[in-house]
């Protein structure tokens, strides 16, 4: 694969969109493009999270550990980013993460997307934007999700 294809897959995923041409060339050339395959984990649930992830192909499921043992949440392609968080500050991973099939990745490191940000303040405040829209959704989601639980009928 060559520069101009890891620019084409980070242009496409979702927290990369708004990057100007010569912003997400400094990422491609900073990522690393690694391969997993079939049944191999990408992180485990727990584990300190110090990069992010861009599925370039493949699929990887998501599960979180209980009791019970993993339990799927979600299956991400490509142009999904995983670890959006931990590429703006330290933290673990919420979930494990298995490739489902032969599976291409672009592993983005926090310290170079700090340093992409520092460089481009107008970014860091569009991607904080962003980042503060997604969880303003999320919470939305849980408050419905809550509601339909406590006026499910009791067994």
């Amino acid at each position: 694969m060559t520069l101009d294809d890891d620019i084409r897959a980070l242009s496409v995923a979702g927290l990369f969109e708004q990057l100007s041409a010569e912003q997400l060339r400094l990422l491609a050339f900073g990522a690393e493009r690694l391969q997993f395959r079939a049944g191999r984990t990408l992180y485990r649930q727990g584990d300190r999270a110090d990069c992010g992830f861009v599925i370039v192909s493949g699929s990887v499921t998501l599960s979180r550990q209980s009791d019970g043992g993993g339990k799927p949440v979600q299956t991400a392609g490509p142009g999904s980013v995983l670890g959006q968080l931990a590429l703006i500050t330290e933290t673990e991973w919420m979930t494990d993460a298995q490739a489902d099939t032969e599976t291409e990745v672009l592993r983005i490191s926090r310290t170079l997307f700090r340093r992409m940000l520092a460089e481009y303040p107008e970014t860091a405040m569009a991607i904080h934007g962003q980042l503060s829209d997604e969880l303003q959704q999320l919470l939305k989601d849980i408050e419905r999700a809550e509601r339909r639980f406590r006026q499910a009928p009791k067994l």
